[in-house]
């Protein structure tokens, strides 16, 4: 007697099949589907059986239901990973994305406290401030404040860092980058960088605190990036020695572990 085949359920087959149309192009990023009606009597199916289908594929983040407007096609999202030692720039591209950077300045200017701290120096002494603009296509993603201090910031000198990702120039000018440690924290945007990422202040953000280790154990530079939620997801592969996940009274931290 031959075994049963176990059927997909409908809702996953019409799940399947509005994913493949998404894909191929035949409804594009911002573009509404057809209404839950029209959708249902052309799969011939029940209202209930089409909203799951609908939940299934919000669950892959294909697409937003907004009450009263509709259900939209959602623009697929960069992946900001927190378990390799790579340039920002080099993880996006690895991804297919377009990344434009802006070099927003670059000079000397004092550290301010939070910087100072990381890097283990007094707060007012110096550094090289590099303030960055990333951008995903045209569409403005990430700011990013860079300090480095000497002797690593003489490495820099002539290295163009709207071509040429900070940790290559580092390595490039002789600087070694060993290791970094990591944090990332919920915030929102201010009115600040609310201009330069083009976003209304107070939409939610991520802000990375990154501190970057050369020999010895000895920081050669920390950034500061905020990082919009809408358009970057935080991935991370854990593995026992790789990443670690700290929580502290502030809420979860996320570190290179």
């Amino acid at each position: 007697m031959a075994a049963s085949v176990r059927r997909e359920p409908k809702y996953a087959t019409i799940a399947a099949d509005l994913e493949t149309k998404i894909k191929d192009g035949a409804y594009r990023p911002g573009q509404a589907l057809p209404g839950q009606r029209e959708l249902s009597a052309a799969y011939g199916v029940t209202l209930m059986t089409l909203r799951q289908a609908l939940a299934l594929l919000t669950d892959r983040g294909l697409i937003a239901q907004h009450p009263g407007r509709g259900t939209f096609v959602t623009s697929p999202k960069a992946a900001y990973s927190m378990g390799s030692l790579r340039s920002l720039s080099d993880d996006l591209r690895a991804q297919g994305h377009a990344v434009d950077t802006v070099v927003l300045a670059r000079d000397t200017a004092a550290l301010p406290g939070w910087a100072a701290e990381r890097l283990g120096l007094p707060a007012g002494v110096h550094a090289l401030r590099i303030e960055r603009l990333r951008r995903l296509g045209a569409t403005p993603a990430i700011h990013q404040v860079s300090w480095v201090p000497e002797p690593a910031a003489g490495s820099l000198a002539g290295a163009d860092l709207a071509a040429v990702p900070l940790y290559d120039a580092l390595i490039a000018g002789g600087t070694a980058v060993v290791s970094a440690e990591e944090r990332l924290s919920p915030a929102l945007l201010d009115d600040g960088l609310s201009v330069l990422l083009d976003r209304p202040a107070g939409v939610p953000v991520f802000r990375s605190d990154r501190t970057t280790f050369g020999a010895g154990g000895t920081p050669v530079l920390v950034d500061r990036a905020t990082i919009l939620g809408e358009l970057v997801e935080i991935r991370t592969h854990r593995a026992r020695a790789s990443v670690s996940l700290e929580w502290t009274s502030g809420g979860p931290a996320t570190s290179a572990g």
